[in-house]
């Protein structure tokens, strides 16, 4: 797989079938390994070994209702109370981030409310800080570590 531009982690496999699958820690089972469960197993474990984040307020891959429409996010953690505190949106490294990508997390935040959103494709990394009361986001640098 292609190296990206996250530290290097350990991760278990396995093959059968002749399709590779990763372990993911927060579903606790093994995925299919595809370029984007490469990038999103890297930004799991960025979030849990350098931003601290607890694996408890991780999900991933989960249904939400957007218009109407069933979606699937990559990422959430939430707060402790429950509320959303981040949702990151991972493609493969092949995929360009555009705005068409921004958009699509920003169709998901709708029904999500987020104060944090984060794109990531392995090798650029976005993030972004919620400001609803004067309905726009500002760039950050980084995502803030765990509390």
């Amino acid at each position: 797989m292609q190296k990206l531009n996250f530290p290097a982690y350990q991760f278990r496999f396995k093959s059968s079938e002749n399709k590779v699958s990763i372990f993911d820690r927060i579903r606790k089972k093994f995925i299919i390994l595809t370029p984007e469960e490469w990038v999103r197993q890297h930004t799991v474990n960025y979030l849990i070994e350098e931003k601290k984040y607890p694996e408890s307020l991780i999900n991933v891959e989960k249904l939400i209702k957007v218009n109407d429409l069933n979606k699937r996010y990559d990422i959430i953690i939430f707060n402790p109370d429950g509320s959303i505190y981040l949702i990151i949106e991972c493609k493969s490294h092949t995929v360009k981030i555009t705005q068409e990508v921004f958009d699509q997390i920003a169709r998901y935040n709708l029904a999500l409310n987020a104060e944090y959103l984060m794109i990531t494709n392995g090798m650029n990394h976005y993030y972004c800080q919620m400001d609803y009361i004067e309905k726009r986001y500002a760039f950050l640098k980084d995502i803030p570590d765990y509390k």
